[in-house]
């Protein structure tokens, strides 16, 4: 199970950014008078009676952006309500109840996750019958809070814990079906693999570029395993997209990567890596999805080009994904397609691995002893203990005495070191180093 998500929406200029920095105890996301100045969605993770969740902070609901970005800013919103386990509305008391509070609100009845409406700006008690108004937005009784007067954080803080999913302790006790999707650019074979793995031409398949313009999910079976593939639209270059559903087939395909266990990224093993490969995987790798790089239509080049020079150019292009498997197949002959799938099976079980508290510790202080942390202002930093908080990514927090201290590359070191130790070897893993309650009271280093 991943860490759950909690995503702040609302309207332009309601204090979204402010709450989020707010609950996170940390300046990280720009605040501004200024509509439209959060566009992309950024996370951090908040604790709070010993449950971790990631805070997710996005743009303005409803903001037409001055840089022609409205529909990135939207498909950031919709990226975050598709992943939040609770969402906080939130709402301006000083400027009471707007049209687009009101349209905000209808989005989210459709939704089926627990929203609580949060009145930001209620910096003192005299303005708290202005909330009154807020319940025509069928929420039921919000909470008043001000992050300037810091009022009410606990109380808020207390019901997103309350409405988060409840923890499952034997959740790797059974494992569920694996949902694989399959993305890459036009052409490259996907939906002639997905006809493949159902041995039946479920998918229109055609050499014409762009054949499938919508997610399609596809149920088989293999070895008595059952397996959704997820076929997607292939993607081309913003700029070279003419059409409606070109666009919104590009934001199908990276919900589809969302929704995914395990992410197939097709090449075309006769054409070069492109921009968009590129965009793609920077998106799989937000996402932090387990990826095998799959090279298709070997056939056209056995005996011609070698493995190696093809396993050598994509490290080269994607150095941060060394530990990503590779695939040499032939779609159309189903050639080394079932070992590929057993490699994804792999994956998704190494996904959904756990590990124990003793055995991370003391592989970090193995860590530590082995290459200290560099001094940070005269200081040396300090890891107090490590503990893996989620699986799907594998989740794991680093309590220590300042997250600041721990620079890029000693970070990409830990990671290393969990990589090489633990069941972990081929799937992306979330490293958290978060301030120990202590610290964060004392401000001490």
């Amino acid at each position: 199970m991943p860490v759950p998500q909690v995503a702040i929406i609302g309207r332009p200029n309601v204090g979204k950014s402010s709450l989020f920095n707010w609950l996170a105890r940390r300046r990280l996301a720009v605040v501004d008078d200024f509509e439209g100045v959060t566009r992309d969605r950024m996370t951090t993770l908040v604790e709070h009676d010993e449950r971790f969740f990631e805070l997710i902070d996005t743009g303005g609901m409803g903001i037409e952006d001055t840089d022609n970005l409205t529909d990135d800013v939207r498909n950031q919103i919709e990226a975050a309500l598709d992943s939040a386990d609770v969402i906080l509305l939130v709402v301006d008391i000083r400027a009471g109840l707007m049209p687009l509070d009101s349209l905000v609100a209808d989005r989210l009845r459709t939704i089926p996750r627990p929203v609580i409406l949060v009145v930001n700006k209620a910096d003192h008690q005299n303005l708290d019958h202005a909330a009154s108004e807020f319940h025509r937005l069928g929420r039921g009784l919000p909470v008043l809070v001000s992050t300037r007067e810091s009022r009410n954080r606990e109380e808020l803080l207390e019901l997103i814990v309350e409405r988060l999913p409840r923890r499952s302790e034997d959740e790797s006790l059974s494992t569920p079906q694996m949902k694989v999707a399959i993305v890459g650019r036009r052409n490259v074979g996907k939906s002639t693999f997905v006809n493949t793995l159902v041995k039946t031409d479920r998918m229109i398949v055609s050499e014409i570029p762009g054949t499938t313009r919508d997610s399609v999910d596809v149920r088989f079976e293999l070895d008595g395993q059952t397996f959704l593939a997820i076929d997607t639209p292939g993607l081309r270059k913003r700029t070279s997209q003419k059409t409606d559903l070109e666009f919104y087939g590009m934001h199908r395909a990276q919900r589809s990567v969302r929704r995914a266990d395990v992410v197939l990224m097709f090449f075309d093993a006769t054409e070069s890596i492109s921009r968009v490969d590129k965009q793609l995987m920077g998106y799989v790798i937000e996402n932090h999805k387990p990826c095998i790089f799959v090279i298709n239509k070997w056939d056209q080049l056995i005996g011609t080009v070698p493995t190696e020079r093809w396993v050598r150019y994509l490290r080269n292009e994607f150095p941060t994904l060394a530990y990503a498997p590779i695939a040499f197949i032939t779609g159309q002959t189903g050639k080394n397609v079932k070992t590929l799938l057993n490699h994804s099976t792999m994956l998704f079980k190494q996904s959904l691995e756990r590990v124990s508290t003793g055995i991370l510790n003391r592989l970090v202080e193995a860590a530590l002893k082995q290459h200290e942390p560099p001094m940070y202002q005269n200081r040396r930093p300090k890891v107090y203990y490590a503990t893996q908080v989620a699986t799907q990514p594998p989740t794991i927090v680093l309590m220590c005495n300042e997250p600041k201290a721990f620079a890029a590359d000693y970070r990409r070191y830990l990671l290393g070191i969990l990589r090489d130790h633990l069941p972990f070897a081929e799937v992306p893993i979330k490293l958290h180093f978060h301030r120990r309650k202590h610290d964060e009271a004392t401000g001490s280093n």
